[in-house]
């Protein structure tokens, strides 16, 4: 016959069953009916500070803040009463701990419950849900201020067709109806009205065509993506009178919508320039390094202080951002004052 198996010994269970639960990656915590920690892993030493030795007996309100310790009594109440073994994390609860440190953090946690002969023990597992948190929080802020760059575009065009277009128009209508009333008896001062009309037209066609460019540059699909970086730096260049460098990788050619994201990038950078750095110079440069483009426009200007609050109105670098992240890229800018002020986008292209 075959021999009999044995069983373990309980130390050796035991001491088995206590190496598994510290090589959890989530912080494991048992209590007991009263509330009373009886089981502490070294996942949890770690998430709230405590060491086993110091929680093992203790209340679990200790990692709990004072405000929500009420709640969650009541809240295990009512999961012992529904007799369910078990509820798992990832239904979008995000509960609140407290570190020894007095820290608060995020946190999602399931939870189940099992009679024994000792009585009710809870288990829950928790993991720390921080990063994911503050990402949710930055997508949010990031898409509120996006969805201003947009309006602040928005208003910057109706601006310039009211301003520019509209008010060109009704001056154009106002002398078009004094050459019709006054052409027969004024023949001379109708044709200099004239010619002062046609002057006007010109300057409407070129705004026109400057607000057009704004929206979409004609040589970036004409001509591609280093010849319209060039059109835009010679074009910034008489606009402000700051010299500027350009250097640009004679065969950099892009499809959509790296190209309009690049050149996208390039004109608010240096749109930046002008309304904020004060500069005399700026060298913007356009080169692949491996499988990304890296773009960097750098000014000799003022220069600000990155640790500073931005202004309520300021969503230059913002738009930066948003055109890099859609671009699934990344932005840096370095900045102190009187040191002018360097803004480096690196876009992954190999897949373009």
């Amino acid at each position: 016959m075959p021999s009999p198996v044995s069983s373990p010994r309980p130390d050796v269970t035991a001491a088995r069953l206590s190496g598994l639960l510290d090589s959890a990656m989530d912080a494991i915590l048992s209590v007991d009916a009263s509330q009373t920690i009886v089981l502490y892993n070294r996942a949890a030493e770690r998430m709230f500070g405590w060491t086993a030795a110091e929680a093992l007996g203790r209340k679990l309100e200790l990692l709990i803040p004072q405000r929500h310790r009420g709640g969650h009594g009541e809240h295990v109440q009512r999961f012992a009463a529904t007799g369910v073994t078990s509820r798992r994390m990832g239904d979008g609860t995000v509960l609140v701990g407290l570190r020894k440190s007095g820290d608060e953090f995020p946190l999602e946690a399931s939870i189940s419950q099992l009679a024994t002969p000792d009585g009710r023990v809870f288990t829950a597992i928790l993991r720390d849900v921080t990063e994911r948190v503050r990402a949710r929080e930055d997508l949010a802020a990031f898409a509120a201020e996006a969805s201003g760059v947009r309006e602040q575009e928005k208003s910057r065009i109706a601006r310039e067709l009211h301003d520019e277009l509209a008010q060109s128009l009704t001056a154009l209508k106002m002398d078009t109806i004094w050459v019709r009333d006054n052409v027969a008896a004024d023949p001379q001062g109708a044709a200099a009205k004239l010619a002062q009309m046609l002057a006007m037209l010109d300057e409407a066609v070129a705004s026109t065509r400057r607000i057009a460019a704004d929206l979409r540059p004609l040589v970036l699909d004409d001509l591609g993506l280093g010849a319209a970086i060039e059109w835009l730096a010679q074009s910034f260049g008489q606009r402000t009178g700051v010299r500027i460098a350009l250097e640009v990788d004679e065969d950099l050619d892009l499809p959509e919508p790296y190209a309009t994201g690049v050149f996208r990038i390039v004109q608010e950078s240096l749109a930046n320039v002008a309304k904020h750095a004060k500069a005399s110079a700026v060298r913007v440069q356009v080169a692949h390094e491996g499988d990304e483009l890296v773009l960097s426009v750098h000014d000799d200007g003022v220069g600000f202080r990155t640790t500073d609050p931005r202004k309520p109105q300021s969503l230059g670098l913002v738009g930066l951002r948003e055109r890099a992240h859609l671009l699934q890229g990344r932005i840096r800018v370095a900045s102190a004052p009187g040191e002018g002020t360097r803004v480096e986008a690196r876009i992954p292209v190999a897949s373009a």
